[in-house]
């Protein structure tokens, strides 16, 4: 897969070749930009609407959601962390989805967290902005490792949908210690891919993940239409271990009603 890279503020014109100065300051971005972007048009929109907290109060779960229905024929959408030792959080195609998708990453210490946003003219469209962090999210072994029980709950899927206007919102969760290879003598071993396709098969949006999501990874996305059958998740870790499942319609409003009563 195609990779990328983010950040916020307005600029003007896109810039070809040379990139444009970075709003939020990173000393990372002159490098990780020209590598990732590879000399695409690059703006800082702010279309792209990245929501994240400004203090991460656990490092290794940092929620953030990148929003950018405001765009026309989105292509790719990358989360990236210009300061961690794994930049590239997720890689996302939306397919038959909206432009919209929230996860939850591990930071190893203060950094920018960006939004990507490729669109169908070549265009990167680039939002975000800082986060302080205590740090050694990427760097400490998961919870999971601590108490010794990873391997009993590795790959179990939970899942639900709620219809949003004309989307399906489909919310699901992983167990998976989500390693980094930075812990001494634990090897890294995440989850490296996620697909959801309807019911007959046809694709509704894949992406490729990597160590810096948090441990247990939950990703939530905006299919589009929305579909009236169950929506079939599929994983697969960089052992091989395959997590296959269904989200059916409409399960998260009947979750709620049961927890109403």
């Amino acid at each position: 897969m195609m990779r990328l890279f983010p950040s916020l503020a307005a600029s003007a014109a896109p810039a070809v070749g040379p990139l444009p100065a970075d709003p939020l300051g990173s000393p990372m971005w002159t490098y990780h930009a020209g590598k990732l972007f590879a000399g695409a048009p690059v703006v800082f929109d702010p279309a792209v609407r990245v929501d994240l907290p400004m203090l991460a109060e656990n490092q290794h779960v940092l929620p953030v959601t990148i929003d950018a229905r405001a765009l026309s024929a989105v292509r790719r959408m990358v989360l990236f962390a210009d300061l961690n030792p794994i930049p590239i959080a997720v890689e996302y195609e939306p397919l038959a989805a909206h432009a919209y998708l929230a996860t939850r990453i591990k930071l190893d210490q203060r950094t920018p967290v960006r939004g990507a946003v490729l669109t169908a003219d070549g265009v990167w469209h680039v939002a975000g902005g800082w986060v302080d962090a205590a740090g050694g999210g990427c760097s400490a072994p998961p919870v999971s490792r601590v108490r010794g029980d990873w391997a009993d709950h590795l790959g179990e899927l939970r899942g639900a949908a709620w219809p949003q206007g004309d989307a399906t919102r489909v919310r699901i969760a992983i167990r998976h210690p989500m390693d980094t290879g930075l812990v001494e003598n634990i090897p890294a071993y995440n989850i490296e891919e996620v697909t959801f396709a309807a019911e007959d098969g046809t694709p509704l949006a894949r992406m490729t993940v990597h160590g810096s999501v948090s441990e247990d990874p939950v990703f939530t996305v905006l299919l589009s239409p929305a579909g009236r059958g169950p929506v079939a998740v599929n994983a697969r870790d960089t052992g091989g271990v395959v997590v296959t499942g269904a989200v059916a319609p409409r399960s998260g409003a009947a979750l709620a009603a049961a927890v109403r009563r």
